[in-house]
C-alpha cells in the first residue's frame, strides 16, 4: 500500500521549488480570512442591530442602541484576536491573542480590527516560541503552574506592550491607510480602486486586500455612519454575473455555454464568485470588462451614498438585500443592475469579436483529446497569467500519473476559507462518488486546515504552490473548473479503478 509518505518521493521536483510570491500573498490572504470569516456571524449580528436601531435606523431605539458601541470596540477585535491566536497555537495562542489585543482595544480611540489582526496572531506567536523552549525542560508534575504562570506573565507584558508602545504604531498606520482611501472618496476617484480588485481576485489575492484594508475600515465607517461603501468595493456580483451572461449568449466554446448557466446561480444566489474566475483566465482580456463593471458600479453607490451594515460573505444578493440599510435598496439594486449590464456589454463584444477562432480552437481541442493523455490535453488554450502557474500544473499532472497505484481513501477540496468554491466542490464529487458506489471520504477544509489524513488535495491550478506550502508530501490535483475538468475526471476513473480492481 502506497503511503503519504512513499507518495512524497514521487513529487520531489514540485514540492523542491520554493513557493513564488503570489503563494506568499495567497497564504496570508488565506490567514486574514481564517480569521475573520469564523467571525462574520458575529459582524452580522452586529450589522443588523446598527440597522435596526441607530437613530436612523430601523426601528430607532435609543436603548438598544447602547449594544453598537461596546460591540464592534470589544468584541469583534477581541473574537478577531482569538481566532488569530487559535490558529497560531490552538487555544494558548487564543488567550494568549485577546490579552495582548486588549491593550489596544482600551488604548485606541477606534475600533481596533487591524490592531487585532496583527496583535492576536503576534501574541500567540510569542508564546508558541516560549512554550517551544521550555515545555521539554519542565519537570514532571511541574507542567501547569509553569504553562499558568507563564501565559500570565507573558500576557501581562504583551498587554502593557500594546497599550503604551504598539497601540501608536497601529493607529499611525491606521491613519494612514484611512487617509490614503478617503482622499479616494473625496476626490470621487474611488472606482479605481477596480483596477486593484479584479485581476486580484483571479489570483485569489483578494483577501489580502479585502479582510486586511476594506473589512477594518468599512466597519470603522459604518460605526458613525451605520453603513459603508467600502463592504460593497470589492464584493458586488454584478460584475461576475455580467461576464457569466455574456459567456452564456456569445462565447463560441460550447463548453463555456453549457457552464454558464449552472455558474451564474451559484455565484449570484450562492456568492461563490469562485466559479467565475476560470472564465476570465480562459479569456484574459475580458478582465476589461470586469474592471469597467465594477468600476461603474461603485460610481454609481458613491453617487447615490449608498453602503451595506456589515460585510456580505459570501457575496451573494441576497446578502446584499439583506445587509442593506433603510434608504439604500434603490441605490443597492442601481449598483448591481448598471455593475452587470456595463461588464456584460464589455465582454459580450470581445467574446463576440473572437467567437469564430474560439470554435476553430474548441475543435482543435476536441480532436486532441481524441489523441493525447488528459494531462496533455490540459495545457492546450491555456492563457496563465503566470508562467509558473503553468509548471506547477504540468508538475501536478506529472505527479497524478507518477502514482497511479497510490490507494485513495480520503479526497479534500481546499479554497481560501474552506467555505466557497470548495464546499461546492466537494458537494457534486461526493455525490457522483456516491452514485457510483464508491467508498471514498469527501470532505472540503480551507487550504492551512487540510485534515492530517487526507490522501488527495483537490484546488484550483492558482492555489497549487500555497497548498503544497501548507500541506507537504500530499498529493495535490489542479483544477481549472468545479464543475467540469479533465484532471477531476481522471481523479474519479483512478478510484474507480482502484476500487474495480480490488472488488
Amino acid at each position: 500500500m502506497t503511503t503519504k509518505s512513499d507518495s512524497t518521493e514521487s513529487q520531489t521536483s514540485p514540492a523542491a521549488s520554493p513557493p513564488s510570491f503570489r503563494a506568499r500573498l495567497q497564504a496570508v490572504g488565506g490567514f486574514l480570512t481564517a480569521m475573520v470569516i469564523p467571525n462574520m456571524g458575529a459582524f452580522i449580528a452586529w450589522g443588523f442591530i446598527t440597522a435596526l436601531f441607530i437613530p436612523t435606523g430601523w426601528l430607532p431605539n435609543a436603548d438598544l442602541a447602547k449594544l453598537v458601541d461596546p460591540m464592534i470596540k470589544y468584541m469583534l477585535p477581541s473574537l478577531l484576536a482569538y481566532t488569530g491566536g487559535n490558529l497560531i497555537h490552538g487555544q494558548r495562542g487564543g488567550v494568549a491573542g485577546v490579552v495582548g489585543t486588549i491593550g489596544l482595544i482600551v488604548g485606541a480611540p477606534i475600533p481596533m480590527f487591524l490592531g487585532a489582526m496583527i496583535m492576536g496572531p503576534f501574541s500567540a506567536w510569542v508564546i508558541k516560541k516560549w512554550d517551544n523552549t521550555i515545555q521539554h525542560r519542565i519537570r514532571s508534575g511541574f507542567e501547569m503552574i509553569v504553562n499558568n504562570f507563564a501565559l500570565g506573565i507573558i500576557g501581562f507584558l504583551l498587554c502593557l506592550a500594546s497599550y503604551k508602545f504598539i497601540g501608536p504604531g497601529v493607529l499611525w498606520i491606521n491613519h494612514l491607510l484611512t487617509t490614503a482611501v478617503n482622499a479616494l472618496v473625496s476626490t470621487g476617484v474611488l472606482p479605481i480602486l477596480s483596477l486593484l480588485n479584479e485581476p486580484a481576485k483571479v489570483l485569489f489575492l483578494n483577501n489580502v486586500i479585502d479582510q486586511g484594508i476594506y473589512y477594518p475600515l468599512g466597519m470603522q465607517q459604518a460605526a458613525v455612519a451605520g453603513k459603508s461603501i467600502f463592504f460593497m468595493v470589492a464584493s458586488n456580483p454584478g460584475p461576475g454575473l455580467g461576464l457569466l451572461l455574456a459567456y452564456w449568449f456569445f462565447s463560441g466554446s460550447k463548453i463555456m455555454r453549457e457552464t454558464a448557466p449552472g455558474a451564474i446561480i451559484i455565484h449570484f444566489f450562492g456568492g461563490i464568485h469562485e466559479i467565475y474566475f476560470p472564465f476570465v483566465l480562459a479569456k484574459p482580456v475580458t478582465l476589461i470588462g470586469m474592471i469597467a463593471g465594477a468600476a461603474s458600479g461603485i460610481a454609481t453607490a458613491q453617487i447615490m451614498h449608498v453602503g451595506l451594515v456589515a460585510g456580505p460573505s459570501p457575496g451573494s444578493i441576497f446578502a446584499y438585500f439583506l445587509l442593506t440599510p433603510r434608504g439604500n435598496f434603490v441605490g443597492m439594486i442601481a449598483d448591481v443592475a448598471i455593475a452587470t449590464i456595463v461588464s456584460f456589454t464589455v465582454n459580450s463584444l470581445i467574446l463576440a469579436a473572437s467567437r469564430k477562432h474560439d470554435r476553430a480552437k474548441e475543435q482543435d481541442l476536441d480532436f486532441e483529446a481524441l489523441q493525447a493523455q488528459s494531462a496533455a490535453m490540459k495545457q492546450e488554450g491555456k492563457d496563465v497569467l503566470a508562467a509558473t502557474l503553468t509548471s506547477s500544473s504540468a508538475q501536478d499532472a506529472a505527479a497524478m500519473e507518477a502514482t497511479p497505484s497510490q490507494h485513495i481513501h480520503k479526497v479534500v477540496f481546499a479554497c481560501d476559507a474552506g467555505m466557497g468554491s470548495s464546499t461546492m466542490g466537494a458537494s457534486l464529487f461526493r455525490k457522483r462518488v456516491e452514485k457510483a458506489g464508491l467508498t471514498v471520504e469527501v470532505a472540503n477544509s480551507s487550504i492551512e486546515k487540510v485534515p492530517a489524513d487526507a490522501d488527495v488535495i483537490v484546488t484550483h491550478k492558482n492555489l497549487v504552490d500555497r497548498t503544497r506550502l501548507a500541506n507537504e508530501g500530499v498529493r495535490v490535483v489542479p483544477i481549472d473548473n468545479y464543475l467540469s475538468d479533465a484532471n477531476l475526471e481522471e481523479l474519479f476513473s483512478s478510484i474507480e479503478s482502484e476500487q474495480g480492481a480490488n472488488a
